[in-house]
């Protein structure tokens, strides 16, 4: 016999893994997205200067979910392919860029630091790639789970740029104060 494990086995061994990583990471992004505030009656954000490619409130709570669940599933398939001599590299540049992700809202949200904000999504941005990078070779549909992931970050990356030439002072905002703001 040359296979490591027959096909059910493997099968098993993804859904095991699944049926605890996709739970897991909706539960972190949930978490963050709770910690942060980063929830529509964010006043602080409220205050904020808006880029005009910036979507309604509601579209986050839609794609967030989904691509957690993508995600989950992808690092499900590669956690599972327990052949792959690329694979503790794959789960490692997951888990950074994870833990990226997760610190990213609060960061922005709730220490209201764009720029800080900025620097760590485009390291996200980064790993991201890398991630897609590891994950082709051990498993090509884990990796193209990953995509629109990817595009909706580098849509992020953007829109965070924006908050942050539209906002530089976003820092010294406090909520409960109003500004107005003129142009000539």
């Amino acid at each position: 016999m040359n296979r490591l494990a027959s096909p059910s086995q493997l099968r098993a061994s993804l859904i095991r893994w699944a049926v605890f990583l996709v739970p897991l990471v909706l539960l972190l992004g949930y978490l963050s997205s709770l910690f942060s505030g980063s929830s529509e009656d964010n006043v602080w954000f409220a205050m904020l200067a808006k880029p005009a490619i910036n979507p309604p409130g509601y579209l986050f709570g839609i794609v967030w979910p989904i691509l957690y669940v993508m995600m989950g599933l992808a690092f499900a398939g590669i956690c599972s392919a327990w052949g792959s001599r690329m694979r503790p590299w794959a789960i490692l540049v997951f888990a950074f860029q994870l833990v990226l992700n997760l610190i990213w809202s609060p960061i922005f949200f709730a220490s209201h630091q764009i720029g800080l904000a900025l620097g760590v999504i485009v390291v996200l941005d980064v790993l991201v790639m890398v991630c897609i990078w590891l994950f082709w070779p051990i498993r090509r549909w884990a990796g193209l789970l990953l995509l629109p992931y990817l595009a909706w970050l580098l849509f992020a990356t953007v829109l965070n740029w924006q908050f942050l030439a539209m906002n530089p002072d976003a820092a010294t905002l406090e909520p409960g104060t109003s500004s107005t703001r003129i142009e000539l």
